[in-house]
């Protein structure tokens, strides 16, 4: 790492630093000069009392004035700006705000401001500007002293203080390890600049000043991007890094941050082609090599050397210093037995501390206690992790599991680490995870894991570091592992919880009522601690009473002794006592396929009041028949789940009840989703198409709670939609997917939409319900458009026109053949796109649909500009405004301004061409639609490179490929060769034909024909 800038020297004055100032002075302004140089200076010539000219008194009672030279010289009184005069005048202004106070002489300023060519009446000069700028300062500002002026500011008044002080409280809190703190006081300090200093001012010293402020602007920059690396932001820091090093070529350390910044973004042949950049440029321009540590850098690149892979620290919270997590559960105070286990377990973490990571891995069957014990081991041990203790239920024995991606972005937060520095690809994610908990002592607990797969990138691998699993299997296959077998419990352990729960004094009297007790519950921990807890909370039951009701249970407990079935009758225990309202919320609410439910679904799916579900759910909570995973949220232990289903068939509920629950639920969340969709997009006939429903959803007071809550149900909504694909709720299923197409659009969720989407397409299919498979098709393709799969979304939508036609779909109709435009050009085929184009406008007409009818213009405005139709291409986009304006669709509308800002590019009309794309960007980025936050980058590159801005472009497009583009691969190849048509324009031509390389190599692999394209752009190199 190169040393960090220092705050700038000590300012000399021009005589200071030119011992001939004196006598050019002096040639200047004849004999009056001799009086300057040994007396006092007043403005008027004659000789002021005493230096300065106010009394501390009266200079209290002034506002202090605020001056700026990070920027135009500039003064303010009170929030007002003052006239500074002329440009020599603001130049003799400036020269004394730069001297810190100190007194600067006439032939001192007469050089600053003139140089060795000082007009005759120089002095006059001085003297003139001096008093116009006492007159519009505060009393006391501007002083005449000891043969000269001086300007009294207080602190904190002049920019460059400030940021002075603000990199010294950047040095001090780096030097406390609290990297995020210094970056954002550096991030301050440059804020504090306003175009370059000292604009406009005249002279030898200002000149002499602009370079020295623009080199410590330069540092500060370096320093901040250098943070920022060490705190694993490194693909965000890549866009920036490309402009500067295209501002500043010859910058040898703004091309090491970029070198490290690629390799760490996984982008190692573009890291090692900015070096070959560098060597080049330097031997052409200065005859030089790279210095020192960038040839190091080069090779340890190279050598693929891990310690360059990671970032050293650790990104923490504004001000908060180093995070430490303590997110253990809490441990029962009634922990009993397990002495062999907790002590084995406790020996291997209490030795972590200077040794490889240790991992222990607790396996067993559902409810013998896995969590307890590893909750309580692991409080035993929270010593030995003075750096904090992280934990997470991995859902493993559910229908969906965790994601690992989902589990290492909780973990960085909780660590302390902004969410804006969170990268998105799991490999970085884990990568970034070891590196803040490298030199740490951190416990990580991994509860109720799938398999060794998915607990792999949650593990933290650095010395002094321990992580202990719970799950179902035996994780022989997670390499270094120290493996439980948790078995149940003894007899004598078993009676021991089970007294602790209920009391010394109900067990004695009836001690083999009690051994009956916990030999019907198998012995295991959950069954022991449910029926225990039903007692102690029945103080007119005797053990006796609970043993005979368990004894009415053999059958069943006879099957407790059989594998899982033990699980199934510890339930039995708890289910037996719940009133019958509970017991059917308990078995209705258990058909639900979502991770969790919320208090508003639960409650339509249950058909009650908000308030009665309530106080029924929360009463299952306190049975631990059911958990509140966070306020207003519940979700089953997924054991318990599967029980619930067992006993809704079991106890003859009949099969319409069950439908009737899984109906309503259906409804909620398409009449909740349909608000959500009406709010984004107001006007939009979509809503007046979709199923009508019994129940009503949800009001939202605002746009960005109505996205909160789409974002929020994402996986509850898509699990309902895989759930209901019977004839009866086919198409109110599909219509739930097509009113939370948002899922699918932000990029959040498309997967499972699409999984969720083939599903319902299939199912349509299998009825023969053309209505609904229709739909499906123009909703799979919309999300197959999303990800770049254009042959197989255009396939999709053939027959999805065909059925549209079949059963007369509006919605189908108009949506489908602007699907297939899009397709279509996508695939370059732009006279095939533009008949569907044509057709879709016709059909968004006929169903007075205006905002379908402004997409479709605006898409045909796109192909119109690729067939060389510029001027209708902006008649076209100018009108998709037009109808968006109207109805208020500011989300649509940045669709628009994008599609005109491209038309405009190709008009030649750049600047109003970027400036309809930033707004564009700024409404993606309001209504968090990433990948089109990512395409609007992509095409403010693609204008700034057509007006031949490559150095803005190269960021622009580096912002796309950090982001994410509609488009998938496809958009990120595109973005590639884009990025390298900007390097290339650049100079740095190496890096170009990496880029290219990549680019060529995706596109080869997708068969796609933009590959002929790249392949011309890269055979001039191969045949050099």
């Amino acid at each position: 790492m190169d040393g960090l800038p220092r705050v700038p020297e000590q300012r000399r004055s021009a005589a200071e630093s030119d011992p001939g100032t004196t006598a050019r002075v002096s040639r200047a302004v004849d004999g009056e000069a001799r009086s300057v140089s040994s007396g006092a200076l007043g403005d008027d010539g004659s000789a002021p009392v005493g230096g300065a000219t106010v009394t501390d008194e009266q200079a209290d009672a002034q506002p202090a004035a605020r001056f700026s030279v990070l920027g135009p010289v500039r003064a303010w009184l009170g929030g007002e700006p003052l006239p500074t005069g002329s440009p020599q005048q603001r130049a003799l202004l400036a020269a004394l705000l730069l001297r810190d106070g100190r007194t600067a002489t006439a032939s001192e300023l007469i050089d600053a401001i003139w140089g060795e060519d000082p007009p005759s009446q120089a002095l006059a000069a001085i003297r003139t500007y001096a008093s116009r700028l006492r007159k519009v300062l505060p009393s006391g500002a501007l002083v005449s002293e000891s043969g000269g002026y001086a300007v009294r500011a207080a602190d904190g008044v002049l920019d460059l203080a400030e940021a002075e002080q603000l990199w010294s409280a950047a040095e001090q809190a780096r030097g406390l390890g609290d990297l995020h703190q210094a970056s954002s006081l550096v991030k301050e300090a440059l804020s504090l600049w306003d175009g370059e200093p000292l604009a406009n001012v005249p002279g030898p010293y200002a000149d002499a000043q602009r370079t020295r402020l623009e080199e410590w602007r330069l540092q500060l920059l370096e320093a901040r991007l250098d943070m920022d690396l060490e705190q694993g932001r490194h693909a965000e820091s890549v866009s920036e890094l490309t402009a500067l090093t295209a501002a500043h070529p010859l910058r040898e350390r703004l091309r090491e941050l970029l070198m490290l910044a690629l390799y760490r973004s996984g982008r190692q042949a573009e890291a090692l082609a900015v070096y070959a950049d560098t060597r080049r440029l330097l031997a052409d321009e200065l005859g030089v090599d790279p210095r020192p540590g960038l040839q190091e850098l080069q090779q340890r690149i190279l050598q693929a050397d891990p310690a360059l892979a990671e970032p050293s620290a650790p990104a923490t919270e504004p001000s908060a210093g180093v995070v430490r997590p303590a997110q253990l559960p809490a441990t029962v105070q009634d922990f009993t037995g397990r002495v062999s286990f907790v002590k084995e377990l406790s020996d291997i973490l209490s030795t972590a501390e200077g040794r490889v990571m240790a991992v222990s891995a607790l396996a067993g069957i559902g409810g013998v206690g896995k969590t307890t014990l590893a909750v309580h081991v692991a409080h035993a041990a929270r010593a030995h992790f003075p750096d904090g203790q992280l934990y997470v239920d991995l859902q493993g024995a559910g229908p969906r599991a965790a994601e690992p991606e989902t589990v290492l972005g909780a973990f960085l937060r909780g660590l302390g680490t902004a969410d804006d520095a969170i990268p998105e690809s799991l490999e970085e994610r884990a990568a970034l995870f070891r590196s803040i908990l490298d030199g740490r002592r951190v416990l990580v607990l991994l509860d109720n894991a799938r398999d060794a797969a998915q607990v792999r990138p949650l593990l933290p691998g650095m010395e002094g570091c321990a992580a202990l699993v719970t799950s179902r299997v035996r994780m022989v296959d997670l390499a270094g592992a120290h493996l439980v077998d948790l078995d149940v419990m003894s007899p004598d352990e078993a009676l021991q919880l089970f007294t602790k729960i209920i009391g010394e004094e109900r067990v004695a009297s009836e001690r083999e009522a009690a051994l009956d007790v916990v030999a019907a519950c198998g012995f295991l921990p959950l069954a022991i601690r449910i029926a225990a807890s039903r007692l102690a909370a029945r103080r007119t039951w005797t053990v006796a009473t609970l043993a005979a009701k368990l004894a009415d249970e053999r059958r069943r407990l006879d099957e407790l002794q059989a594998g899982d079935l033990a699980v199934e009758a510890t339930f039995e225990l708890g289910y037996g006592q719940l009133e019958p309202a509970q017991a059917r919320a308990f078995r209705l609410l258990g058909l639900a396929d979502g991770p969790d439910i919320s208090l508003p679904a639960a409650a339509a799916m249950l058909d009650l009041p908000l308030e009665d579900a309530e106080d029924l759910l929360e009463s299952l909570v306190d049975t631990s028949l059911l958990e509140s995973a966070a306020p207003g949220r519940y979700r089953y232990h997924d054991l318990v789940r599967l029980y619930a289903r067992a006993c809704a068939e079991r106890d003859e509920l009949p099969p319409a009840l069950r439908d009737a629950a899984l109906s309503r639920l259906l409804d909620f969340y398409l009449a909740s989703a349909a608000r959500v969709y009406a709010i984004e997009r107001p006007g939009d006939r979509t809503v007046d198409h979709l199923a009508v429903t019994e129940r009503a959803g949800l009001e939202f007071q605002s746009d960005s709670g109505a996205l909160d809550w789409l974002h929020a149900e994402a996986l509850c909504i898509l699990a309902c939609v895989q759930q209901s694909l019977d004839s009866n709720t086919l198409r109110r299923a599909v219509d739930l997917l097509i009113a939370a197409k948002d899922l699918a659009e932000s990029g959040a969720s498309s997967l499972r939409y699409e999984l969720a989407t083939c599903a319902a397409r299939d199912a349509a299919a299998a009825q023969g319900d053309a209505h609904a498979e229709g739909r499906a098709r123009v909703s799979l393709a919309q999300v197959l458009t999303m990800s770049g799969h254009f042959e197989r979304a255009r396939a999709e939508l053939h027959c999805a026109v065909e059925l549209s036609l079949e059963s007369e779909d509006p919605w189908s109709i108009g949506n489908g053949q602007n699907e297939l435009g899009i397709a279509s050009f996508c695939l370059n085929e732009y006279a095939t796109c533009e008949t569907h184009l044509l057709k879709a406008i016709e059909a968004f007409r006929r169903d007075g649909n205006k905002p379908g009818e402004a997409s479709a213009l605006c898409n045909l405005s796109r192909v119109l500009v690729s067939m060389g139709r510029t001027a209708k291409a902006i008649d076209l986009a100018r009108q998709g405004i037009a109808i968006y304006d109207e109805l208020g669709l500011t989300f649509r509308l940045a669709n628009a301004k994008m599609a005109f800002g491209i038309s405009l590019s190709h008009a030649g009309r750049y600047s109003e061409a970027i400036e309809m794309a930033q707004e564009a960007l700024r409404v993606f980025a309001e209504n968090r639609q990433r990948l089109w936050e990512g395409t609007a980058h992509f095409r403010i590159a693609e204008i700034h490179l057509a007006a031949q801005q490559p150095a803005q472009a190269a960021q622009h497009a580096e912002q796309a490929l950090a982001t994410g583009c509609v488009g998938g691969d496809w958009m990120r190849a595109n973005a590639l060769t884009l990025l390298g048509r900007s390097l290339d324009s650049l100079r740095q031509l190496d890096r170009a034909q990496a880029c290219w390389q990549k680019a060529l190599a995706i596109h080869e692999e997708s068969g796609s024909p933009e590959a002929d394209h790249v392949r011309a752009l890269l055979r001039p190199v191969a045949a050099a």
